[in-house]
């Protein structure tokens, strides 16, 4: 692979993913999109490269996306995020939401589904607490490939060994072989819709919480910027934002400020400013800090 077409790949896939990589990955390129190329019957990066810029090879412009695409994900990754969920954010909700009893929830970048279904599972642990409640979570990803696993509920031995508390592995799976499927009143707690980040968020309407964790660090600044300012505009103003271990709102919008305490969280900046005199998060304090 030429330089020339090293900077095609790289400027077709910030286009249309917002991926962004760096003069050294020419390496991650050439491991992921071979066999892509071969697939499609062609013989070389070049032959892709040229085949891509060929009009309506659309089927092979997504192979190529969804092959640069990082997929990893597993059950109640980092921990903290989904304690802040079940001891903070969805008693917030409850109350502030007593009269419409409806909350709705966006897992942005779901990838293979482990994320919103142990949103699922948080949710079906306090069931008791949410009869008459409609709760809905929606997971979107840019790749066919891995909605369709999501979708399957179904997992292998070492995937839900990642994470999982073996309680609620026996409790809401079933096991056939090496492989593991989620409960089917766990799947249809989900909806799952392929969706790309960069494009308009203007037919979800609004959501309370939203999670977009581990993919801003993909992208670079100004894509960063204008994905959370578009986040910010589909929230409700109470709601709450939750990014990736490493990443942040600092620097990039004042839509969103950090919430007091709750590493990875964040709520918009209007409601931070409103509850200074008046703490949100006072009757709670330090509950589920790792």
């Amino acid at each position: 692979m030429n330089p020339a077409e090293y900077d095609y790949l790289r400027q077709f896939l910030k286009s249309r993913s917002g991926l962004v990589l760096s003069n050294e990955k020419q390496y991650l390129i050439e491991s992921r999109l071979l066999p892509v190329a071969r697939k499609a019957g062609l013989q070389s990066i070049a032959a892709l490269v040229a085949k891509l810029k060929e009009p309506r090879e659309t089927a092979l412009a997504e192979a190529v996306v969804e092959a640069m695409t990082t997929n990893e994900s597993f059950f109640y990754r980092d921990k903290t995020p989904f304690e802040h969920f079940t001891q903070m954010m969805m008693p917030e909700m409850l109350k502030a939401r007593a009269a419409q009893r409806k909350i709705r929830i966006w897992c942005a970048a779901a990838s293979t589904g482990q994320e919103p279904y142990t949103l699922a599972m948080c949710l079906k642990e306090m069931e008791a607490r949410l009869a008459g409640w409609r709760i809905e979570i929606l997971g979107t990803d840019i790749s066919n490939e891995v909605l369709d696993r999501a979708r399957s509920g179904t997992y292998t031995q070492f995937e839900v060994q990642r994470g999982l508390p073996i309680q609620l592995l026996l409790k809401y799976f079933t096991q056939a072989g090496e492989s593991w499927t989620i409960a089917p009143e766990l799947r249809s707690m989900v909806q799952w819709r392929k969706f790309n980040l960069l494009d308009s968020f203007a037919a979800f309407g609004q959501f309370d919480i939203v999670f977009c964790r581990n993919v801003l660090i993909y992208f670079d600044q100004a894509t960063k910027v204008d994905i959370l300012g578009r986040i910010s505009r589909t929230m409700t103003p109470d709601g709450y934002l939750v990014l990736g271990a490493a990443e942040t709102v600092v620097g990039l919008t004042d839509a969103f400020k950090p919430a007091p305490d709750r590493r990875g969280l964040y709520v918009p900046a209007a409601v931070a400013a409103a509850t200074q005199a008046a703490p949100r998060f006072s009757a709670l304090a330090g509950a589920g800090r790792v």
